[in-house]
């Protein structure tokens, strides 16, 4: 299985229709590249652009929805769109992504659970997501994730549990922490048994420096990918059956006991 994973740069000048334009474009470039295109969270503003977030909000199926499920047909492939700010007509705002499928229909929608911020920026602006979310590809099984998701470990272990074999998570993650992105994205690899697919974005939000430096790890924590800091296109082909292989072998998941409804005394 190819996966592309599209670390796009945001640059304040530069709308949200110009980079829904070019990202759609991007998408429609990986046609016979790649069965599985990921782009970064909140890609359509930045991630820090606090004050964008209620001008810039959408429905569900608003112009990026429409953006993007095009260019997933087009292209022939299985897009994760990254995330949005939606707006929900009964709700508040939510930081959600999107998935299609290669026929341009939308087969998934994740509402981030974990919000940043402590009192300020996204945790005061959006709602939290309830729900955790799979999506069943004919090669595996995705589970979801978005930016500061990646710190809580409970949240990729009922993944796990739902059937996530790969986990794939868009982010716009911070320069200044970028060594925390890494540690933390081959620890969920490693202590799960699972890929992860982490897209995260280049340029600057509302002045805070992108790290950049989307990877792929494999279920032994393996690097198998990984961008440097600017805009670039990451294509890497990983196994997925490596999966049940690594999980057979070192079979670490069976011996679990906190959080088990049952546990082994």
């Amino acid at each position: 299985m190819r996966a592309s994973l599209i670390q796009i740069a945001v640059d304040q000048d530069e709308s949200p229709e110009s980079r829904r334009a070019r990202a759609a474009a991007l998408v429609r470039a990986q046609a016979g590249l790649a069965d599985l295109v990921v782009l970064p969270e909140l890609w359509t503003i930045g991630a820090f652009a606090y004050q964008e977030f209620g001008k810039q909000a959408e429905p569900l199926d608003g112009p990026t929805y429409e953006a993007m499920a095009e260019a997933a047909g087009d292209a022939g492939v299985w897009l994760h769109a990254g995330s949005i700010p939606e707006r929900d007509p009964d709700g508040p705002l939510y930081n959600t992504s999107l998935v299609f499928s290669p026929t341009g229909d939308l087969v998934a929608a994740y509402r981030k659970i974990h919000r940043f911020g402590f009192d300020k920026g996204e945790v005061v602006l959006m709602g939290a997501g309830q729900d955790l979310v799979t999506v069943r590809l004919p090669e595996t099984t995705l589970g979801l994730g978005t930016c500061y998701d990646l710190r809580f470990p409970e949240l990729f272990r009922g993944l796990v549990d739902a059937g996530a074999e790969t986990f794939v998570l868009p982010a716009g993650w911070p320069e200044r922490r970028r060594s925390h992105w890494t540690l933390l994205a081959r620890a969920r690899a490693v202590e799960n048994q699972a890929f992860v697919l982490a897209c995260g974005t280049a340029g600057t939000h509302a002045g805070v420096p992108q790290a950049g430096h989307s990877i792929v790890v494999d279920p032994w924590g393996e690097v198998l990918a990984e961008a440097g800091s600017g805009e670039e296109v990451l294509t890497v082909e990983f196994d997925p059956a490596k999966v049940a292989v690594t999980r057979d072998q070192f079979p670490a998941l069976k011996d679990r006991v906190l959080g088990l409804e049952s546990p082994h005394r």
